[in-house]
């Protein structure tokens, strides 16, 4: 039961009063939907989510842009460093929310707690 609360905390964004979303977990994997913005100037909007752990510790969150495009977001030891864009990606801390930048416009907002090991 302590994995599904976690699973929704994982999507959960109080700063963006998003409500979370489960699709499903394996324990392992997690779906969900997180505040993410595609495209310069757009406004913050929700997008359906994918967190899949390995064992080494790393992870990716895969986001579906909404456009067929997937944004792939690779972390290691919980920090975001590289995407499967040539683009430049950069991150802040922001309370309990990692705010994930991808130039020239995307960002991506996740709890802090779903980059946690399990």
């Amino acid at each position: 039961m302590h994995r599904l609360a976690l699973v929704l905390a994982l999507f959960s964004t109080p700063a963006a009063a998003q409500v979370a979303s489960l699709t499903g977990t394996d324990g392992q994997n997690a779906l969900g939907k997180v505040p993410c913005a595609t495209s310069p100037g757009e406004a913050m909007r929700t997008c359906n989510a994918e967190m899949r752990r390995r064992d080494d510790g790393s992870s990716t969150l895969a986001v579906a842009m909404g456009n067929g495009e997937v944004r792939n977001i690779y972390f290691s030891d919980g920090i975001p460093d590289s995407t499967n864009s040539a683009a430049k990606i950069t991150y802040e801390n922001r309370g309990d929310i990692m705010v994930i930048f991808v130039d020239p416009g995307e960002v991506y907002e996740i709890p802090k707690v779903a980059l946690a090991r399990q």
